[in-house]
C-alpha cells in the first residue's frame, strides 16, 4: 500500500510537470519524468520545445550516474523506435534504472506495448497504468491525434447571467472580467490553433493571440471559416499573419460564373500575398475540417469564436471539452443567445470542475 501511495504522489508530480510544455512541443506529446530513489528527485525532465529532446533524455542527463537503481515515473510509455533520437526505452535501460512506472501506454503504432516489452526485457520491473484517467486526460490532444486522426477539440464560450454570447451590431462585448479573461489567455498558449467564424472575425475583428506577459510566444494558430474569402486585408488577423499563422478556410470557388470565379481568384491571390494560408475546404463539413487540420499536425483546436460555429461543432458531435464561462451580467436587448447556457450541457457530458473567478464561473465540462 505504501508503494502504490509513493507511485501516485510521483506520478502526480510528473504528470503536472508534463503541462508544462504543452502545445509547445509540435507533433510529439509534452510527457514529464521524474528520476527517484530513495524516495528522494534525483532528476526531472519535460518534453523540450518543439518536441526533443524527450522527457526521459532531459531526466537522465540531470541525473547522470545517480540513475543506476532508481525509479524513473514517466507519464507516458518510454518510445521503443529510432526517429531522430534513439529510443527512450534504450536510454532507460543504458542508465541502469530499477524500476519504470508508466501511467498511460502509447497508442503509437511503432510503440504500443513495445518500450515497455523493451524495458522488462532488460530485466527492468515496470508498473503501468497508474493515475491513468490523469494521465490521459493532460495527454488528450496526443491520444486524439493518434487514435482517431483529428485533432482535440476545446469548445470555449462566454455568457452573460441572461444567456448570450454578444450583441447584435455591437463589437465585442465584454461578459467576463479580468480574472476569466486571463484564464482563456493561458487556454490558447496550451492550444495547437483557435477556430473562429467569417463573422466573428468581421464583427469583432480580434487578434485571437495569446496576451499575458511572457506568453505572447505562445499564440496558436489562427483560423478562420470563411466560405468566401471576406476576411479583410486589414483586419488584424491578415495584418499580423506573417508573425504568427492564419489559415482561411474556403469553399470552392464559384462555378459558371467567370466574374465571380475571378472576384474569389483575386481574393485568394491577395490573402497569399499578405501570408494568410487558404485552405479549400468546406468549412461546413467539420469531419473534412479536422481532418485537413490533423494533416497538419494540430493536435489540438480551440472553438471560440460564434453562436453559429459552436452550434456547428456540438451537432457533428466533434466538442470533446468545453469551458463554459459565466458572466455576472446581461446583456439584455439584441442579445446573441448561446448554444449553451450553465446547467443545460447537452447528453454526453460530465461536470469536471468548478472554478469561481473573481466575479464569474467557469464550468468545464468533459465528453464522457
Amino acid at each position: 500500500m505504501a508503494v502504490a501511495a509513493e507511485d501516485e504522489r510521483f506520478m502526480a508530480a510528473a504528470i503536472r510537470l508534463s503541462l508544462r510544455n504543452l502545445g509547445r512541443t509540435g507533433t510529439n506529446p509534452s510527457v514529464g519524468c521524474i528520476l527517484v530513489k530513495d524516495g528522494a528527485v534525483l532528476a526531472t525532465g519535460v518534453t523540450d520545445l518543439g518536441g526533443r529532446p524527450h522527457a526521459e533524455r532531459v531526466a537522465l542527463a540531470g541525473a547522470g550516474e545517480a540513475a543506476r537503481g532508481a525509479t524513473a515515473y514517466v507519464s507516458l510509455e518510454p518510445c521503443s523506435h529510432h526517429g531522430k533520437t534513439p529510443p527512450c526505452a534504450e536510454g532507460l535501460i543504458e542508465a541502469g534504472v530499477a524500476r519504470v512506472v508508466v501511467s498511460v501506454v502509447d497508442p503509437d503504432e511503432r510503440v504500443s506495448g513495445r518500450g515497455i516489452a523493451m524495458l522488462a526485457a532488460a530485466g527492468i520491473e515496470v508498473e503501468t497504468g497508474v493515475l491513468e484517467g490523469e494521465g490521459r486526460r493532460a495527454l488528450a490532444a496526443y491520444l486524439m491525434q493518434k487514435i482517431n486522426k483529428r485533432p482535440n477539440v476545446t469548445l470555449k464560450l462566454a455568457v452573460s447571467s441572461d444567456g448570450m454570447l454578444g450583441r447584435l451590431g455591437a463589437r465585442q462585448v465584454a461578459i467576463t472580467g479580468p480574472v476569466a479573461r486571463g484564464q482563456v489567455q493561458i487556454l490558447r498558449a496550451e492550444s495547437d490553433a483557435i477556430l473562429v467564424g467569417i463573422g466573428t472575425a468581421l464583427a469583432d475583428d480580434p487578434a485571437l493571440t495569446c496576451r499575458l506577459p511572457g506568453l505572447q510566444d505562445r499564440s496558436p494558430i489562427r483560423i478562420v471559416l470563411d466560405q468566401d474569402l471576406r476576411l479583410p486585408l486589414y483586419s488584424k488577423l491578415a495584418l499580423t499573419a506573417r508573425e504568427v499563422p492564419v489559415i482561411d478556410v474556403a469553399g470552392e470557388p464559384p462555378r459558371f460564373d467567370d466574374a465571380a470565379d475571378r472576384s474569389f481568384l483575386a481574393r485568394r491571390e491577395a490573402l497569399d500575398e499578405a501570408g494568410v494560408e487558404v485552405l479549400q475546404c468546406d468549412p461546413r463539413n467539420v469531419a473534412a475540417l479536422l481532418a485537413a487540420l490533423a494533416s497538419r499536425g494540430i493536435s489540438s483546436l480551440l472553438v471560440e469564436g460564434g453562436a453559429t460555429v459552436a452550434r456547428s461543432f456540438l451537432d457533428a458531435g466533434f466538442v470533446d471539452r468545453i469551458h463554459l464561462y459565466s458572466g455576472a451580467g446581461p446583456i439584455g436587448e439584441n442579445g446573441i443567445a448561446s448554444p449553451l447556457v450553465p446547467g443545460a450541457v447537452p447528453p454526453g457530458f460530465a461536470l469536471r470542475r468548478t472554478m469561481r473567478l473573481g466575479n464569474d464561473l467557469l464550468e468545464e465540462y468533459e465528453r464522457d
